[in-house]
């Protein structure tokens, strides 16, 4: 009896996808941008000169033997005191310790007041660590290892109130979650309309912006966490070719 070629050719199709090895997932890009020349950095060794801090009572925030230390309970953020403009790659380790809990190893960047632009911190702000407090802002934003280690999600705020989650940017799967008490490299990169983040030299989030933020401020953001953060460095983006 004559065999069908079908099963052969379904085979041999097998093999060659086999060998061409998995298709690419949806974080498997190139960075957009690598450090060129350094314009800001701390290394924690001194104080906290370089920095502003918004907390909810309870919470510590302290520069220790090289380590910017928050120990929170309410709510946090530490903001650069300068302001950045694009093109622009903002670097850092973080470390997430396993307790109070492992959670919210987050960061605005490139964030301005649409009511107050180059005024961030001008008195009556309304900003003080509470979450909702930052409605406002015009920011990029992710919320890594957030809702108790559940998530991490990419956001860009308009300024007017509206975080929209796009389905792409809204992750779960554990290998974009955290580990606790590992030390993370986090690369920030605005480079033209290009938006990345990335973690150990990973690609976690990579998006197009329409309307590109090119200018604000960073800063590290959590709630009832400790978290300590060093070698700080902010690099002029240059394209990769």
């Amino acid at each position: 009896m004559k065999r069908s070629p079908v099963p052969l050719a379904l085979a041999l199709l097998s093999v060659m996808l086999t060998a061409c090895g998995p298709a690419p997932t949806e974080r498997e890009t190139t960075r957009a941008a690598r450090p060129g020349a350094l314009l800001h950095a701390d290394g924690f060794d001194g104080d906290l000169a370089q920095w502003i801090v918004e907390q909810r009572p309870g919470g510590t925030v302290r520069v220790d033997a090289g380590r910017l230390v928050i120990e929170d309970v309410g709510g946090c953020t530490v903001w650069f005191h300068r302001k950045l403009e694009a093109p622009v790659i903002i670097s850092y380790n973080a470390t997430v310790a396993a307790e109070p809990r492992t959670s919210d190893l987050n960061c605005f960047w490139m964030a301005t007041d649409p009511v107050r632009p180059g005024l961030l911190f001008e008195p009556g702000h309304g900003r003080d660590g509470a979450f909702a407090s930052y409605d406002s802002l015009r920011t990029y934003y992710v919320g890594y290892g957030g809702n108790t280690n559940t998530t991490t999600r990419f956001r860009r705020y308009s300024g007017g109130g509206e975080k929209p989650l796009l389905p792409e940017h809204d992750l779960s799967d554990p290998a974009v979650l955290l580990v606790p008490d590992h030390t993370y490299r986090i690369e920030l990169i605005v480079i033209g309309d290009r938006v990345q983040f990335v973690r150990d030299g990973e690609v976690v989030f990579d998006h197009t912006d329409p309307e590109p933020l090119h200018e604000g401020w960073f800063g590290f953001r959590t709630v009832w966490s400790k978290i300590e953060f060093s070698d700080f460095q902010v690099h002029r983006a240059e394209a990769v070719p």
